[in-house]
Parts: C-alpha cells; sequence; structure tokens
C-alpha cells in the first residue's frame, strides 16, 4: 500500500508563529522608539514651558512697572499742570509789577518835571519880586485887589473881558478834552497818571486863567465858580448853592488850589453846569465860561454810547442854551481844540446875543 504524501498548507502553525513573533517584534520596536521620542518631546516641552512661563512672568512684571509707570505719568501731568498753572501766576505777578515799577517811574518822573516847573516858578516869583523892589523905592498906596496874579513880565491884558458885576459865575470845562489841543495827545494823556494830567500844558493854561479871573473879581462882589465835564459841582467844597464874598482871599486861594488837583476827565454837559448854576439866589448878573469845544452829552448819558458828530452837539448847545438865564452877558473864553470847527461860531453867537464877550486867548495868556 502506498504511503500518501502529506499535504502542504501555506497558512500552518508554523508561519502564523512567524508572523506573530514579526508583528510582535515591529510592535514592541514601535513602544520602544515612541518611548525614546514621547521622553525626548517631554524633555523640550518642559524647556519651552520653563521659557514660557518665564516670559509670562516679565510680561506680568512688566505689566507691574507699566501700572507704576503710568500713576507716575499721572502724578507728573498733575505736577507739570499745577507747575504751568504757577509759571503762569508768576508770570502775571511779574508783568504786573513791572507795569507798577513802569507806572512808579512815570510818576516819579513827572513829580521831578513838577518839582523842576515850580522851582522854575518860584524863581521867577523871587526875580519879579527883586525887580519891582528895585524899582520901587517907597511902599506907595496899598491896591484893592484881595489876590494877585504873576503874569509873564509887564503884558497888559487887553482882553475886553467885562469882568464888572455883583455876582460872578465862572464855569471851568473839566472834561478830557481839557487836556490837549489835539485828539490823539488827549487820548495818550487819558491813559497816563493823574500827576501826568495834571502837568499837561493846556490844563495848566486853563488854571491859570482861573487864577487871573480871581485877581479881577472886586471885593464888594459875589462869585462862584462851578467845575462841569458830564457833571456839575462847585469848585469850594461846602459851597452848592451859596455865593462867596469877593473879599475873602481864602475862599479865592481854594479856589485855584482846588481846581490844580482837579484831574480833566469824561465828557462835557453845559447843560448841567447851566442847571447847576440856576440855583445861586439871586440869580447871577455876569457869567464866564472856560471851555474848549461844544457839549457831547446833556443832562444824562445816552443810553447808547457812540461818537457824537457837529450836529448832533450844536442840539445839544441849544438844548443847553434852554437853561441859560435872560439877560445875563456871558463871557467865553474859548480854549484851541481840534476837530470841532462850529464851537468858536455858536459861542461867539451868545457872547453877542447876550451882550457878554468872546475871547480866543493867546498860547502865553494870561
Amino acid at each position: 500500500m502506498a504511503r500518501r504524501r502529506k499535504k502542504f498548507d501555506i497558512f500552518s502553525m508554523s508561519f502564523l508563529d512567524t508572523i506573530c513573533c514579526a508583528f510582535g517584534a515591529i510592535v514592541l520596536l514601535y513602544m520602544i522608539l515612541n518611548a525614546a521620542g514621547n521622553k525626548t518631546f517631554k524633555n523640550e516641552t518642559s524647556e519651552l514651558r520653563a521659557e514660557v512661563d518665564k516670559l509670562e512672568e516679565e510680561v506680568l512684571r512688566g505689566f507691574a512697572d507699566l501700572v507704576v509707570l503710568r500713576n507716575s505719568l499721572k502724578t507728573t501731568t498733575t505736577e507739570a499742570a499745577r507747575a504751568e498753572g504757577l509759571s503762569d501766576r508768576v508770570l502775571q505777578e511779574t508783568a504786573k509789577t513791572r507795569e507798577q515799577l513802569a507806572d512808579a517811574d512815570k510818576t516819579t518822573i513827572s513829580r521831578r518835571e513838577a518839582i523842576e516847573k515850580l522851582k522854575a516858578d518860584l524863581k521867577q516869583i523871587d526875580e519879579e519880586k527883586r525887580r519891582l523892589a528895585a524899582g520901587t523905592p517907597e511902599p506907595g498906596k496899598p491896591g484893592n485887589r484881595v489876590k494877585g496874579f504873576v503874569g509873564t513880565g509887564d503884558r497888559q491884558y487887553l482882553s475886553g473881558l467885562k469882568l464888572g458885576g455883583e455876582r460872578i459865575v465862572v464855569l471851568v470845562d473839566v472834561s478830557a478834552s481839557m487836556l490837549d489841543e489835539t485828539v490823539v495827545n488827549v487820548i495818550r494823556l487819558r491813559n497816563m497818571s493823574e500827576t501826568r494830567r495834571l502837568m499837561s500844558q493846556k490844563w495848566r493854561r486853563t488854571v491859570a486863567t482861573v487864577d487871573w479871573l480871581m485877581t479881577q473879581i472886586p471885593p464888594k462882589s459875589k462869585f462862584q465858580v462851578i467845575a462841569f465835564n458830564v457833571k456839575a459841582w462847585p469848585v469850594v467844597p461846602g459851597s452848592n448853592g451859596r455865593w462867596l464874598d469877593g473879599s475873602d482871599a481864602q475862599a479865592l486861594t481854594d479856589v485855584v488850589v482846588n481846581l490844580r488837583r482837579t484831574v480833566p476827565a469824561d465828557g462835557t454837559s453845559l447843560e448841567n453846569a447851566f442847571t447847576l448854576m440856576n440855583t445861586l439866589s439871586p440869580a447871577p448878573d455876569n457869567v464866564f465860561i472856560i471851555t474848549d469845544g461844544l457839549p457831547t452829552q446833556g443832562a444824562t448819558p445816552p443810553a447808547i454810547r457812540r461818537t457824537i458828530d457837529g450836529d448832533g452837539r450844536l442840539r445839544l448847545f441849544e438844548r443847553a442854551l434852554g437853561k441859560y438865564p435872560n439877560r445875563v452877558p456871558a463871557n467865553v473864553i474859548l480854549m484851541p481844540m481840534e476837530g470841532d470847527p462850529a464851537a468858536p461860531g455858536a459861542f461867539w453867537t451868545l457872547a453877542r446875543r447876550t451882550n457878554g464877550s468872546f475871547l480866543m486867548p493867546a498860547r502865553d495868556w494870561p
């Protein structure tokens, strides 16, 4: 009997064992490699994590420093604003101090000029006194004037002014225009110190004119001197509504002294001057008006302040004349002033209509 050949099976147990061993070897190799890679990854990750933690710490520290810096910046800004405010105030105080120093310098200069002018006047008076003493060996008879006036040399005051009367009123314009003959200089002087305004040439001439008039008042007459700008008031305090005696040397002197202390300012209201003059009883019989132009306002200031033209000033002048007493001579001494061409004709008409006199004095009068 023949022996059967053993059948060959490709998927025998040996083959399966070999395949399983190979697969197990691959799995083992993979696990070994994976474990090594994972260890390397963990090492690298740990280093990166440490670097990240370090960076996060630096960022947090930076945020903390930023907060501190912001607070410092806020404090610095506040201090800078406060310092800027203090700087502005210091600058303002410095500018104010400089202005005060400049005003003080101007006042000092003006006072020096006034002192030098007074010294010159005293020297001139002394020379005049010596000259008169040398030319008059005997005293002679006493005069009838209560107050004297020293002019320039031996001038004769031929003015045509009617200086008589029993009750004499002198109206003196003390508005700002009495500071100078030009509008530009009036504006310039108006912003200067009181001492400088009192020393203006035009105002000194005005005071000298009143001084000369005081020397011409008869001793037996009554008189009153009224200053006016937008308001009117008696030059001698406490004499409102009453007459002063022409024989009262103190009253005559007080008029000039008080005028020398009066600073010209504001506009001109001739109507208010006539209204105050009408409060005197009995009424005056001779009036002197010392001014430099037509009025710029009526009894009250306008509701809206604006520049007034020549026609408007003439209307105010005509309205003021409605309060002037009838048949009383008006003697006008018109000081020079530019920009008011209608003034000479208007005041000349007033003087002619009231049988008074009109005078536009020379620069060296009286």
